[in-house]
């Protein structure tokens, strides 16, 4: 399908504060991120914590369907402001609750408003993008996140071992604080409202028509399955083989400096040189062979650990931008009902990955999630190969030239 007409207003002064939101949102979540497991783990007192993420998720999912209705009624800016509103409530009730079932569904909270809150930022952001620059603008966006996020994990784990779960919990709270403070000066005048009327199942219908969103569809929902199920097992894993968490912290910084490096070039690439479609397709080979190793490293080498992990981000942060680059492209900001459906991949997929890897720990060993992941990489590559690919800008050029001559 070719990409549609439609008008789109760029605006790069809201571009840059919500690109500064997120960055500050990276490095909030990331002080969390990476150790939720391992504080549901001291709460119930077992590694097979894949219920509660399965829970937060099926929450998310029941709320991104349903987002178009809040945006209807509240707007963009405002819905934004109460999840974030939720979330600092619980982080500050989380601070004075020790690991607990209390402390369990408090985090649960956590994570649901933060994934929800990304969405709608998400969407605001497009009402301000251009689609022949999506690729620069959404590699921009994700590259800043990621630095964000580069400062998590040795700072939190550091926090973690001196100061408990509390001191992580109270320096989140601050600096959600600060963003809801920076974010209510400056997003206050994007509160546009979503005026259609229509229903979940009009919603479904409207996606599945068109095959190009329903394969990147698959591929994002293979991405949030890889991040799902390392996120949760990584870290359960390292710790098994009797890792520290400086030491974890350490590896997780190595493993996320690929989401710096790549993330931004890779959608000049996408936007100026070749499309979308091959790029995501090596990105998926090198994914699921880098995952596949991990079955195979029994090493307590954090060098070794750190660069088994950076090649594994190094094909997931090209999928990353380039998913959005191409699903951008194809939709406009007035379809906030559709970002709300494409960014259900996410819930789906740790809906899908805390279900299946719960009955897997059943039988086999934590290691086994690695072989099972790389396998699950693998079968995204036919919707991948079957995508019709956007045009880059010197296909187009070079499109008008064979045309004139």
């Amino acid at each position: 399908m070719a990409n549609k007409k439609h008008k789109e207003k760029l605006n790069d002064g809201k571009l840059k504060l919500i690109t500064f939101v997120s960055f500050l949102l990276g490095f909030s979540q990331s002080l969390l991120v990476y150790v939720e497991s391992s504080y549901f783990k001291l709460s119930l007192g077992s590694e097979n914590v894949s219920v509660f993420y399965f829970l937060a998720y099926v929450v998310s999912l029941l709320g991104l369907l349903n987002m178009h209705k809040f945006i209807k009624s509240l707007g963009k800016s405002t819905t934004f402001f109460l999840l974030f509103f939720l979330q600092i409530f619980a982080m500050a009730v989380l601070i004075m609750v020790p690991p607990s079932i209390f402390g369990i569904f408090l985090l649960m909270i956590n994570i649901i408003t933060s994934y929800l809150m990304y969405v709608v930022l998400d969407i605001i952001m497009e009402s301000y993008s251009e689609d022949r620059k999506s690729g620069r603008i959404r590699g921009l966006h994700l590259m800043i996140i990621s630095a964000g996020f580069m400062l998590g994990p040795i700072l939190s784990t550091h926090i973690l071992e001196a100061y408990d779960y509390s001191g992580l919990f109270f320096l989140s709270m601050i600096i959600s604080m600060i963003i809801f403070v920076i974010g209510l000066v400056g997003l206050r005048g994007g509160n546009n409202k979503f005026n259609g009327n229509i229903t979940i199942r009009d919603l479904v219908k409207k996606i599945f028509v068109n095959k190009n969103l329903m394969r990147i569809y698959w591929v994002s929902f293979v991405l949030e399955f890889f991040y799902a199920l390392m996120t949760v097992y990584t870290p359960l894993y390292l710790l098994d083989l009797g890792m520290s968490w400086s030491q974890i912290g350490v590896i997780f910084t190595i493993m996320l400096i690929p989401f710096i490096l790549i993330n931004y070039p890779v959608g000049i690439i996408a936007d100026k040189k070749i499309g979308e479609k091959e790029m995501i397709i090596f990105a998926l080979f090198v994914m699921a062979t880098s995952t596949l190793s991990i079955f195979f490293v029994t090493s307590t080498s954090v060098f070794i650990w750190g660069m088994v992990l950076f090649m594994t981000r190094i094909g997931a942060a090209m999928v990353e931008t380039l998913r959005d680059s191409y699903f951008y492209k194809r939709i406009d900001g007035d379809d906030m009902d559709i970002i709300s459906f494409f960014r259900t991949s996410r819930s789906v997929a740790y809906i899908a990955a805390t279900a299946v890897s719960a009955m897997l720990l059943v039988v086999f060993p934590v290691k086994a999630m690695f072989l099972f992941l790389a396998l699950v990489i693998l079968l995204a590559l036919y919707p991948a190969f079957t995508l019709v690919d956007n045009k880059s800008e010197d296909e187009i050029k070079c499109a008008a030239k064979l045309s004139r001559a």
